[in-house]
């Protein structure tokens, strides 16, 4: 793989100006086609196939229910008075009228109408339900506006009035500030590494024309399938993530071979066939991880895992091509001026650099001298940050911003109907008499734990299906909702004569998180496996890769500790942000994990194959350990900072699904780079010696995969390398 990627840097270098010029036109023709092809992105996560998801379609057939978005306006009437007062009847019944004009609206509802109020026992508050033409997530922003300009006038008349709905849910965030900030710290990161800006501000836009092109490519796809609204935002921010650092990857190992004397053509050759070969490696692990989301069989999961995996194989591409194409165009100037040849003669590290390694040799030195102490502090460590993942809970309910109306809407409904208004449950009973069934089970299911009531039946015109609606006394993210889905279906499997079915919003999000919550064992499991395989592969040895997938399980575990611990808990709260506690969106666990796999198998194959290459050309196990943390560390801690920068700049101002899912990439970063990599790896190494590097002789027919970049010192290679270089330096 080395000498085929050597080759293709090789001509990327020869042929530099023609690569650039195609990238730029996949730039700009994705923008054309995002302009022009772009569709409209869902809010919604269903799973098809589930009893909730398919008895609300059928709700719709039998019932003839809008699939349109919907929003509560809430109005409570003054201190002391009741919405049923003249004066206070008459201004909720204009209200009604005028959301029913709005523009988009359906039908709005009349809290006071006889036939179907709204209003809690106490007259002090009531709820008009405004049904949209347009589906979920696509009530545009105009009509939204309007909205909320109608209610900000209706409280002109003494009223309280708030709103909350899926139909006033914001846009998703497509930055801002925050993430700003987040790139301008990679870039000094960039620059303190390379030690000159130019370099840092090439290294960046590299990156950035990837994720434009994977970023573009997702919005094209969007006009043929539904995808999810946090899909983009997933994309972009991986994509960034690795693009700067598989292009930090190559440029390091360019400058290096520059600083060896090598001419600029033979640097690019070499660095694209060593360095690229663990980019390669690195990035199709990210993309198996992420494609593999797919056996977990919920489709909205698999279109995010495809799409974020094909703005990494852009990166990789980007890595490969364009960067030695601009390497070429740079030569020598990829290097600060102090460092730059002069008269034939190749100046060495600086000072700041020699200083950074020294400090590096120490570390190390100090990690590997007290090897047992270290590594009990790093799993000590680890797994004390981890200890609240085991309270984890996960919900897709997201919970609105605490000064928000939405906040306020549901607040106004909980005090004045109780929590569980918030999260309405619904049976659908379907088959002749299917509402005297309804009625006839009303009485048990009234007796069920945490039902606060139960409404009439509402039967169809033919008196084959009917509605019944089962209001909670818990709110719909309280665990004791999601146990009273389970007890409904447990008491209506057995109904005679009638197919009952649980669903509404509520039902779905229980069934969603749960199939969630099922798959990340499995998938858990999958990449643990696929990291040992990969790994042996790499470095042809069993306890090597042992140590690498432990240590991934340990970063996942402290990962998502400290996720639940700020977001679930409450801790460092305004620290990031966080607008209200409560569980975890239910994508975050199994995105981290399939996303974390990745980065901390890049970190691993960067840093160990430099001992492994040490120790093969013969070095002590100690002084290999050492020798190749020297070298590698200090791209790995720049890559890491520079992940944990761009990932952190997404949790201030993100919305709630990416601001959980950036916060624990940003933390697993953290502990992956500085606790995993640089402590807990090389302080096991160190103990295991020569056995670290053992291979059954049962497994040495395994292929070999060169991500170090051994075949081109091979004769072979070598006979081949002049005419390359040769015409690399043309």
């Amino acid at each position: 793989m080395a000498v085929l990627l050597s080759r293709l840097g090789a001509s990327s270098h020869r042929h530099r100006l023609s690569v650039l010029l195609v990238w730029l036109v996949v730039l700009v023709a994705g923008g054309v086609g995002a302009v022009t092809l772009a569709g409209e992105t869902t809010n919604s996560f269903s799973i098809p196939g589930q009893e909730s998801t398919t008895a609300l379609e059928r709700i719709g057939e039998e019932f003839g229910v809008s699939g349109g978005a919907s929003a509560r306006v809430v109005v409570q009437a003054p201190d002391g008075a009741q919405l049923t007062s003249p004066d206070n009847a008459a201004a909720v019944t204009a209200l009604a009228g005028e959301l029913a004009q709005l523009p988009g609206v359906a039908s709005a509802t009349n809290p006071l109408d006889p036939a179907a109020p709204a209003v809690n026992a106490d007259q002090t508050t009531g709820y008009s339900t405004v049904t949209y033409d347009a589906a979920p997530g696509e009530v545009t922003p105009e009509e939204q506006d309007a909205l909320l300009t109608a209610v900000d006038d209706a409280r002109d008349t003494g009223l309280t009035v708030e709103v909350g709905g899926e139909a006033v849910q914001e846009p998703p965030h497509v930055g801002g500030p925050a993430e700003a900030i987040g790139v301008v710290v990679a870039l000094v990161v960039l620059a303190v590494t390379y030690g000159t800006l130019v370099m840092a501000g090439l290294n960046l836009l590299t990156a950035l024309v990837g994720v434009g092109i994977g970023v573009l490519g997702i919005t094209i796809a969007t006009g043929f399938t539904d995808l999810s609204s946090t899909t983009p935002t997933l994309a972009a921010m991986l994509g960034l993530a690795v693009g700067i650092d598989y292009t930090l990857f190559i440029v390091t190992r360019f400058r290096q071979e520059l600083r060896r004397g090598a001419d600029v053509g033979t640097a690019v050759a070499i660095a694209t066939g060593t360095a690229g070969s663990a980019v390669v490696t690195a990035g199709l692990t990210v993309v198996i991880a992420l494609v593999g989301l797919s056996v977990v069989g919920i489709p909205f999961l698999t279109q995010m895992g495809v799409a974020a995996a094909a703005t990494i194989v852009v990166a990789v591409l980007i890595a490969l091509t364009l960067v030695p194409a601009v390497l070429g165009f740079l030569g020598t100037r990829a290097l600060p001026r102090r460092h730059r040849p002069t008269g034939g003669r190749h100046v060495r590290h600086g000072a700041h650099e020699a200083a950074r390694r020294s400090f590096l040799a120490g570390w190390v030195a100090t990690v590997t001298r007290h090897r047992a102490v270290s590594l009990v502090l790093a799993v000590v460590a680890l797994g004390a940050v981890a200890v609240p993942f085991f309270s984890m809970q996960t919900t897709l309910v997201q919970t609105p911003a605490s000064d928000s109306t939405q906040a306020r809407a549901q607040e106004l409904l909980a005090d004045g109907f109780g929590e569980g208004v918030n999260g309405p449950i619904t049976v659908l009973f379907e088959g002749d008499g299917a509402a005297e069934a309804a009625a006839g089970v009303s009485g048990a299911v009234t007796g069920l734990d945490d039902v606060a009531l139960v409404t009439p039946p509402v039967p169809d015109a033919d008196d084959t299906a009917a509605l019944l609606t089962v209001v909670p006394r818990s709110g719909p993210t309280d665990p004791a909702t999601e146990q009273l889905v389970a007890d409904l279906r447990d008491l209506l499997a057995g109904t005679d004569g009638v197919r009952a079915s649980v669903t509404g919003q509520t039902a779905v999000s229980v069934d969603v998180a749960r199939s969630l919550d099922e798959a990340m064992p499995v998938y858990l499991a999958l990449v643990v496996g696929l990291a040992l395989v990969l790994l042996v592969l790499v470095f042809r040895s069993l306890l090597v890769p042992l140590v690498g997938v432990l240590g991934f399980v340990l970063t996942i575990g402290a990962s998502l500790g400290a996720t639940v611990a700020v977001f679930q808990w409450g801790w460092l709260a305004d620290v990031v942000n966080l607008d209200g506690t409560g569980p975890l969106i239910s994508l975050t666990p199994i995105l981290v994990i399939g996303i974390l796999f990745g980065l901390a198998m890049d970190y691993q194959i960067f840093l160990v194959s430099r001992m492994h290459e040490a120790h093969a050309h013969g070095a002590p196990p100690l002084e290999a350990i050492r020798t190749g943390f020297r070298q590698a560390a200090p791209v790995v801690v720049a890559a890491a900072l520079i992940m944990f920068s761009v990932f952190a700049g997404f949790v201030p101002a993100g919305e709630a699904t990416i601001k959980s899912i950036a916060f624990a990439l940003a933390a697993g970063i953290l502990f992956d780079a500085f606790v995993v990599r640089m402590v807990l790896v090389p302080a096991a190494l160190a103990l295991l010696g020569h056995r670290a590097w053992w291979l059954p002789r049962w497994l040495r027919w395994l292929p070999v995969l060169d991500v170090e970049g051994a075949g081109l010192q091979r004769p072979a290679a070598a006979e081949d390398r002049p005419e390359m270089v040769g015409a690399a330096g043309r």
